[in-house]
């Protein structure tokens, strides 16, 4: 198939700006910039596991199949009808484990928000910009969870030769999730995490503490990946970091 798509390369270019002028679609090249730009800093620095924190249905882990990513994902869904459709989406990878609980900064029960849409469900309340610029953020119910460290869960993997990539997206919980994760950040390799450039949560940390605390940690700054913005207004809301020691 892709051999077919080079030796007509310029059909398909034509194809495109037909579509892209007459439908008002817009095809880009996949994978995007930052996608490209992902997997190449997971395979230079030899990543073989990733803590997919707040994995929702399974997005992120779809995407790093898409891109070439092989090694294990383990990923942390809270919330009962997203977990279903994440263990769904994941069922048939053999190297994809899932898990129904959250990691924050203890070990018990608590309250998480649901939202609407589902992938902007929180433990913490949110903020009238969240919903002004996304009504479908509108937190419409509350769901019991269960709540675990990093610290308290890290040995149960079999983790100690591997190469670690944490991620989180935890809808304003990432503080949190970090100081859960005192005792076992020395063995992780890289982090990507959500930061606020303007608050949709409260009790979130901003763009600017949330880097240089990870900065303190000994994790430097490798790349940054547009996250959502406000669609009235243009303004960027939240921003992927990416880590790296």
């Amino acid at each position: 198939m892709i051999n077919f798509i080079y030796k007509h390369k310029s059909f398909f270019l034509k194809l495109k700006r037909k579509l892209n002028s007459t439908l008002g679609f817009e095809i880009i090249k996949y994978p995007t910039p930052e996608l490209d730009r992902r997997i190449k800093l997971l395979k230079n620095n030899k990543i073989t596991v990733v803590l997919d924190v707040g994995a929702n249905i399974g997005q992120y882990g779809t995407e790093l199949r898409s891109i070439g990513y092989k090694g294990r994902i383990i990923s942390f869904e809270p919330t009962k009808d997203a977990y279903n459709k994440l263990l769904k989406n994941s069922k048939n990878d053999n190297l994809w484990e899932v898990y129904n609980f959250s990691l924050g900064d203890f070990d018990g029960d608590t309250e998480i928000n649901i939202s609407q849409n589902s992938v902007s469900s929180s433990i913490l309340n949110n903020l009238p910009q969240l919903t002004e610029s996304a009504p479908g953020a509108k937190f419409v119910a509350k769901e019991k969870i269960e709540v675990k460290k990093i610290d308290s869960i890290f040995n149960t993997f079999s983790l100690d030769k591997e190469r670690i990539y944490l991620k989180i997206d935890t809808q304003g919980y990432e503080n949190m999730v970090i100081d859960g994760a005192k005792n076992s950040l020395d063995k992780i390799t890289g982090i990507q995490i959500e930061m606020s450039l303007i608050p949709t949560y409260e009790g979130a940390i901003s763009f600017e503490e949330m880097m240089k605390k990870l900065n303190s940690l000994n994790f430097k700054t490798t790349s940054i990946e547009s996250g959502y913005y406000d669609k009235r207004t243009g303004n960027l809301l939240e921003v992927d970091g990416v880590f790296f020691k």
